[in-house]
């Protein structure tokens, strides 16, 4: 995994550069605060004092945030957490490394819940709906980067009608920091994931041939279609910071796709997921690559016997705060095979 060392030691160098007025700027929240989020109106009275960060990435933005003092629990870790947030992590309690119970998160006495999907609070959670937190007076926020039309796509993932980009995540890193009135800490991290980003889009060198990739999350077994990055997806934004495109032309956020479509896709290169949450054998890297490599009909595509197989964290595929280190990860990879200048 990407050091996040350099990403907050960024910080130092943006006032050094001239930004400590912008960052000053950052006024503290006025309370009652009201924020539109994804279609609804949420008013908060005060900072909360015991938040739940439900998914991952609402975790750990509210870490890095430096919030692990006003938070009460944090569920559902496709992936282990950031090294650099092991520590403060450790203060909050970790309810399940799956999906919670409503009554598991209610027994925690939450004044806010934070969450990074729509499964975890939107209209066919498996968890409970937000006006089920509502009923119980507490307010909720869903990640803006996940708030996706499910006309299209009938699924719980929906579709997104442009690529997804940084934008959004800003969105959530702002408004958080907002609620918790951090708002100076949300603008310094939010300098630093700009500065990041520029900084990898200018390394790619234009010269090359744009590669085709295929994002490959999971499978539930190697006979089972395979969960893919769909064309606007995060992951269709990582092949375009490097220069590239996605190879699956599927709307769907997430697609579910057999071996022969993927085939006929053709990528140049196979990003496969590396997840520490083990629900599934191919979550694993190595077991993707190995079926890769075995399977009569998947070993012959070009990109296998090529050997153009990178490995990225798979929480880097969902729109988060991780997705910029994916694309560095796999950014050196592809530099190291020879396939980016």
């Amino acid at each position: 995994m990407t050091s996040l060392k350099p990403v907050l030691a960024v910080s130092g160098l943006f006032v050094a550069l001239g930004l400590a007025t912008t960052l000053a700027m950052a006024a503290p929240t006025k309370y009652p605060l009201t924020l539109e989020n994804c279609g609804a109106q949420v008013t908060f009275q005060k900072a909360p004092e015991r938040a739940i960060g439900l998914g991952q990435n609402s975790a750990e933005i509210m870490l890095l945030l430096g919030l692990e003092g006003k938070m009460a629990g944090t569920a559902f870790w496709p992936s282990r957490v950031l090294p650099q947030l092991a520590e403060a992590n450790a203060k909050v309690k970790l309810l399940t490394v799956e999906f919670p119970t409503f009554e598991t998160i209610l027994a925690q006495n939450p004044d806010f819940v934070a969450a990074a999907l729509p499964s975890l609070i939107g209209p066919t959670s498996k968890v409970a709906k937000r006006e089920d937190f509502e009923k119980v007076g507490v307010p909720t926020y869903l990640s803006p980067s996940t708030c996706l039309s499910t006309e299209k796509v009938k699924n719980e993932y929906g579709s997104r009608e442009k690529v997804w980009n940084m934008d959004l995540l800003y969105k959530e890193i702002d408004e958080l920091s907002q609620i918790f009135d951090v708002a100076d800490r949300g603008q310094a991290l939010i300098a630093d994931f700009k500065a990041r980003e520029i900084k990898l889009r200018s390394s790619i060198s234009k010269d090359g041939k744009p590669l085709s990739y295929l994002f490959w999350f999971s499978s539930q077994s190697p006979s089972s279609d395979a969960y893919v990055g769909g064309k606007n997806s995060a992951s269709g934004f990582i092949a375009d910071l490097l220069g590239g495109k996605n190879a699956i032309t599927a709307e769907a956020e997430w697609p579910t796709l057999g071996w022969e479509s993927i085939i006929a896709a053709n990528p140049d290169v196979i990003v496969v997921a590396n997840l520490d949450r083990n629900r599934w054998e191919l979550d694993k890297p190595e077991s993707k690559i190995k079926f890769l490599n075995t399977d009569p009909a998947v070993s012959q595509m070009q990109a296998v016997k090529n050997k153009a197989i990178v490995v990225m964290d798979g929480q880097a595929m969902n729109p988060t705060i991780r997705t910029i280190y994916g694309a560095e990860q796999m950014a050196d990879q592809l530099k190291a095979l020879g396939l980016l200048k």
